[in-house]
């Protein structure tokens, strides 16, 4: 099964259409722009390989009692190609994804990983313990524990029993 991929010259079908009294108000800001507002909603098999998205991965974030965790899905990274940086209370993860090397002789069928660099900066809430940062690439699973300093954990605050003395018998009265 071969895909077949369709590709008009822009330049050709502009002219057409100012030929034919056609106006595309699309097509015009297209030409001015080079900004396509629905591209974005194509599949990614529509698009021209040029045209395919960057890669920027996804992360999930979530508090638990004594820390924050940040988890990100990295396929094929290497712990090198990775950087993790923290300034203050920025949380910065950086890495770059390499396309694979093409000969001139292969035929694509389908093209739909994405390559190119990627950089994520998170602001850590105050009650973040920024020096004591830990990351774990495992399964290509990217894992970022951020603990909470001591003070900013919450802490469970014990009501004390009254026995029964001068303060009932000031409120009694």
């Amino acid at each position: 099964m071969a895909t077949i991929q369709r590709r008009e010259n822009r330049d050709e079908s502009a002219a057409l259409a100012r030929r034919t009294g056609d106006w595309d108000p699309f097509q015009t800001m297209r030409e001015l722009m080079a900004w396509d507002p629905f591209r974005d909603m194509l599949p990614r098999l529509w698009r021209a390989p040029d045209e395919r998205p960057a890669f920027v991965p996804a992360f999930d974030v979530r508090e638990t009692k004594d820390a924050y965790l940040f988890t990100a899905d990295l396929p094929g990274f290497r712990e090198q190609d990775v950087d993790i940086n923290v300034t203050g209370n920025r949380l910065s993860v950086s890495g770059k994804r390499e396309t694979d090397q093409v000969q001139e002789s292969d035929t694509f069928y389908a093209c739909e990983r994405s390559y190119g660099s990627f950089t994520r900066s998170f602001m850590l809430p105050d009650g973040a313990n920024a020096e004591e940062v830990q990351a774990e690439l495992k399964d290509g699973v990217l894992t970022l524990h951020v603990p909470k300093i001591a003070e900013a954990q919450p802490k469970r605050v014990a009501i004390k029993a009254s026995k029964g003395g001068d303060n009932d018998k000031q409120l009694k009265s």
